[in-house]
């Protein structure tokens, strides 16, 4: 088959089927294959696994999703839907709004970074198409040419994804040691002052936080550097 016949691998470019079975629709492969994700993470899902849950065979969940590439992309785009279209009449407001709703969605489902960095097609979803273009809409509005608002745009999703990718690993493994995160650090502190006995600057570092709260270090790091990013951009208005 001539490259240009051959079909396209994702969700979004392959026409829906018409018919769907009544008590087994997409709508709810997706969202039990969500739970799936934040329960198990992504190294166990699988579409017998999924059917299972669903009390339904894979051949079943086949009739409705092709792949579970596509079931990724379709569970990423439905979790892009609980991203908020804020419009606060100020465009920096309006930005750390959605990207401090980003980080969140990232942090809650924490197989979502890592899907995010692989996503192939999945900026066709309509939960994206929609949050893109009401990102872009929000820097045109602030003063930013159309290439450049997409550049915006682009740059301020890359610094979430970026920064709580580490960010949601960390939580899943503390999840994964069945400690609470203060007691997760407090036992995993000693490994890291040995680990940075040679390097003056990070000793100091560590020492300083030794026997203090770091739940709160995440989010200040992370204000710090969206506010800089925004510092940055605002130049280009000047």
């Amino acid at each position: 088959m001539p490259a240009d016949e051959q079909p396209i691998p994702s969700v979004w470019a392959r026409p829906s089927r018409k018919r769907e079975q009544p008590l087994l629709t997409r709508e709810n492969i997706v969202a039990e294959a969500v739970r799936l994700l934040d329960e198990e993470g992504a190294e166990n899902l699988s579409m017998r696994r999924l059917g299972s849950r669903l009390g339904a065979g894979a051949t079943s969940l086949y009739r409705h999703v092709a792949s579970k590439d596509e079931l990724f992309e379709l569970a990423l785009d439905a979790v892009y839907g609980d991203l908020p279209l804020p419009d606060t009449g100020e465009w920096r407001t309006t930005v750390t709004e959605v990207a401090r709703a980003m980080r969140g969605i990232i942090l809650r489902h924490p197989w979502l970074a890592a899907r995010l960095a692989e996503a192939g097609l999945a900026y066709l979803g309509p939960n994206m198409l929609r949050q893109n273009e009401h990102m872009l809409g929000v820097f045109e509005q602030a003063g930013f040419p159309p290439e450049e608002a997409d550049h915006a745009m682009t740059t301020v999703t890359a610094y979430v994804i970026g920064i709580a990718t580490p960010e949601a690993a960390w939580l899943s493994m503390v999840a994964r040691s069945g400690q609470s995160e203060q007691e997760w650090t407090e036992r995993l502190w000693p490994a890291a002052e040995r680990a940075v006995q040679d390097y003056p600057r990070l000793r100091a570092r560590y020492e300083a936080q030794k026997g203090g709260n770091t739940s709160g270090t995440n989010v200040d790091t992370f204000e710090y550097g969206l506010q800089r990013v925004l510092d940055g951009l605002q130049t280009r208005l000047a």
